[in-house]
């Protein structure tokens, strides 16, 4: 049975950044946020951010691009896709409005990235935004989100001109999985790993973090304190994080050495509990010597980390293969043997 892997925020970017996450080496840019902002700043982002939304919800992909800066309603086909493919999870949803900041980048040098540290109020709690590619001006970030059977979050990145805020990107990801939100697979990340489920714990709080996060370029006091508590959790093999150039090597019960590059969390519609998502290379291209390889993988890693069974409803292997997509097959734990 196939599977389709959902759409990460940030997992995509759309618009104008060309490197996301954290910078080490830049300089600070101006940070306000809501509270802190004038009146009239604040009621003209709040509006267009809502009007922006409402474009999105209602698949209106030619108003939208009205509203999105030249240099990409000029080649606006990628966007057009992207609305397309998210307007049918905020159908039927209510779009809130939660959080505005007012980024000041005017000072920016050319070829520079931007970092702004947002202090919410006046404590010592922080939101930083790292971005890469900005041009210099004003821009604004604002993170909208839905209620509904679904709720989904759409963060938007904004940039005035002329005196008129423009869509820059926007980073769309669904806030909850399997029926449980951000705040509750970070508390079920604790119990597992008082439980010393380190396995399971590490990929709740990992399921915890995708949920929580706006988008890539997004750090923050709270998602900082969650990274860590999912470090101290993480069994020693995953210390140093799973890659091509440092995969996970499991033997399977047959003696079979499986070389796992990513090891991650998915969530299928209507089922009560996350998948595990194992990626690895695939091997040839013939489909019943890729089906084996899959249930291999999925017997794999179940074998070795028995702790898995009680806390994810299967397993779901992407075979990577160059040049084409993953090849995505779905092992349900009572199908692992």
């Amino acid at each position: 049975m196939a599977a389709v892997i959902r759409q990460r925020a940030g997992a995509v970017l759309i618009g104008l950044l060309a490197t996301g996450g954290v910078i080490s080496h830049a300089s600070a840019e101006v940070c306000t946020t809501q509270s802190q902002m004038q009146a009239v700043d604040r009621d003209a982002l709040a509006q267009a951010a809502r009007v922006i939304a409402g474009r999105l919800q209602a698949n209106d992909t030619a108003g939208l691009q009205a509203l999105t800066v030249p240099e990409f309603a000029r080649n606006f086909d990628g966007m057009r896709s992207a609305a397309q493919e998210l307007a049918p999870h905020l159908n039927g949803s209510t779009p809130a409005l939660d959080q505005i900041y007012l980024l000041d980048a005017t000072g920016l040098a050319a070829g520079s990235d931007a970092q702004f540290f947002c202090t919410l109020n006046r404590s010592q709690a922080e939101v930083d935004l790292s971005i890469g590619g900005l041009s210099a001006g004003t821009y604004g970030f604002a993170i909208v989100k839905t209620t509904g059977a679904s709720p989904w979050r759409v963060s938007l990145l904004l940039r005035r001109d002329a005196g008129k805020w423009l869509l820059a990107g926007f980073f769309p990801g669904a806030t909850t999985a399997a029926g449980h939100d951000g705040v509750w697979y970070w508390r079920e990340g604790r119990r597992l790993a008082a439980a010393k489920q380190n396995w399971s714990a590490w990929l709740a709080f990992g399921e915890a973090q995708a949920l929580l996060r706006p988008a890539a370029f997004v750090q923050s006091t709270h998602l900082e304190r969650l990274q860590d508590e999912r470090k101290a959790a993480a069994p020693p093999a995953l210390s140093n994080g799973i890659s091509a150039s440092t995969p996970l090597v499991v033997k399977g019960p047959d003696g079979a050495e499986y070389r796992f590059t990513g090891l991650e969390t998915e969530a299928l519609s209507g089922r009560d509990k996350i998948d595990v998502l194992l990626r690895l290379e695939a091997s040839g291209t013939d489909a019943p010597a890729l089906r084996s390889q899959a249930d291999g993988a999925a017997r794999a890693l179940v074998s070795a980390y028995p702790e898995l069974r009680s806390s994810f409803a299967g397993v779901l292997v992407a075979l990577e293969r160059p040049g084409t997509p993953p090849l995505i097959t779905e092992h349900t734990m009572a199908e692992i043997r």
